[in-house]
């Protein structure tokens, strides 16, 4: 059981540490141990072995590994890609030589071959599907996707490298050197941004990587069981109800899945990875499915954990915008396919107190009110999660035509915007 237990340890570690990497930035997970061991690994360690580095080799060592770094993590290199494309293929060319053999069923091999075959496909789609790169171009169209909150995205604000106004919901990204229209967040396993084009092929990729390795660990397991029963009658997944309910020691259990396992390490190990891995898959997924839940994306909602830092210092205020408001058509769109304008805008304030109400450069009427807490302002971008969802996975190019602005069934026709209540901070 030794090198199992090694393997199985190795492939836990390698998915925890995964997971804090990914979500211990999270404001959900502020305060928390998981936060605790991302500062620990990517600030606090890295800080000591800089300071070590600067008086043992004068910061020689250290400034090559932060190039190599820097390289890594912030320029568009396919290195985690073919890594990812690696560990989906050799996983397979060690599982499938034992357990297709076993696959007597056509409709389970048929199923096996689909659940094989889409995260191949979903990755080259969210990979080489332009993620609504935004060019001189189509900057008109693109200021039409969606209109500005006046809360998180306000009009006339330029981008400093690409020099064009920055759209609603749009983010320049460093590493693609690009603004994105609607930018999710750049993901380093599709050496790509998910954006407002192929935000839907993300999210199918994450459900085929969850459904394939859900599937190939539970296939994995009833293989290797089918074969225990065979050899080991007594045997039985519960513990407690092996020897016929009699039961048997933890350790004449292991024993047995030793064997079960050893006996084909290969598909073995590969069963033990899927099982480790699946369950940060599908908390991945569930996270995103969450945020198109909320209309939102992860780089709004980190935006969104800064304003409610404002609210409880008291620092934030809102007022509404005038029914009548007439547009800066200089800076905004004179009309947007998004069903809903937006009916406030926020500001902060570096003293605490209220801007003047006659302030001309700031929009909206009447007077200011103190907000406290996110779910008293509204986002503009949730229309629930149907119309969230048709809005991920339709293309923008049929809404052209500005007097179509709602899909046939789909939800967003002859609807009045929905007050959001629910604004997730991830």
């Amino acid at each position: 059981m030794g090198t199992l237990t090694t393997i199985a340890l190795i492939i836990l570690f390698i998915t925890f540490m995964t997971f804090v990497t990914f979500f211990g930035r999270l404001p959900a997970l502020r305060n928390t141990p998981i936060s605790f061991l991302h500062r620990l690994i990517w600030i606090h360690l890295p800080s000591f072995f800089t300071t070590l580095d600067n008086r043992l080799t004068s910061g020689r060592f250290s400034s090559s590994f932060t190039r190599l770094f820097n390289y890594l993590m912030n320029d568009r290199h396919p290195t985690i890609l073919i890594f990812f494309l690696l560990l989906l293929t050799i996983g397979e060319y060690l599982y499938l030589p034992t357990a297709w053999p076993q696959l007597s069923s056509p409709l389970t091999k048929t199923t096996a071959a689909i659940s094989i075959l889409l995260p191949y496909i979903f990755l080259y789609l969210s990979a080489f599907t332009d993620p609504g790169y935004i060019t001189p171009q189509n900057h008109t169209s693109e200021m039409a996707r969606y209109p500005y909150d006046f809360t998180l995205f306000h009009p006339g604000i330029s981008c400093h490298t690409c020099f064009l106004l920055k759209p609603a919901r749009s983010k320049h990204c460093s590493v693609c050197k690009r603004c994105i229209a609607k930018n999710d967040h750049h993901c380093i396993f599709i050496n790509n941004c998910v954006g407002a084009n192929n935000h839907h092929y993300f999210l199918l990729l994450l459900l085929s990587t969850a459904i394939l390795t859900l599937y190939g660990g539970v296939l994995g397991i009833h293989l290797i069981t089918k074969k225990m029963y065979l050899y080991f009658p007594q045997f039985n997944l519960l513990p407690w109800k092996a020897n016929h309910g009699a039961g048997m020691t933890l350790t004449q259990w292991l024993v047995i899945w030793s064997w079960g396992l050893q006996d084909g390490v290969a598909m073995g190990a590969v069963t033990l990875l899927a099982l480790l891995t699946s369950p940060l898959v599908w908390g991945l997924l569930g996270y995103h499915i969450w945020l198109v839940y909320c209309g939102t994306t992860t780089n709004e909602s980190m935006k969104w954990s800064d304003w409610q830092y404002e609210m409880r210092e008291g620092f934030a205020y809102k007022r509404r915008m005038a029914k009548n408001r007439q547009k800066d058509l200089g800076v905004e769109p004179g009309w947007t396919r998004w069903p809903a304008e937006t009916e406030q805008i926020i500001v902060r304030t570096e003293s605490g107190n209220p801007p003047a109400e006659d302030d001309k450069e700031l929009a909206g009427v009447g007077p200011w009110e103190n907000v406290w807490a996110l779910k008293d302002v509204e986002n503009l971008y949730d229309l629930g999660f149907w119309d969230n969802l048709v809005d991920v996975f339709v293309p923008w190019y049929m809404f052209r035509d500005p007097k179509k602005v709602s899909l046939n069934g789909g939800g967003l026709k002859n609807r009045k915007k929905r007050r959001a209540r629910k604004i997730y901070l991830a």
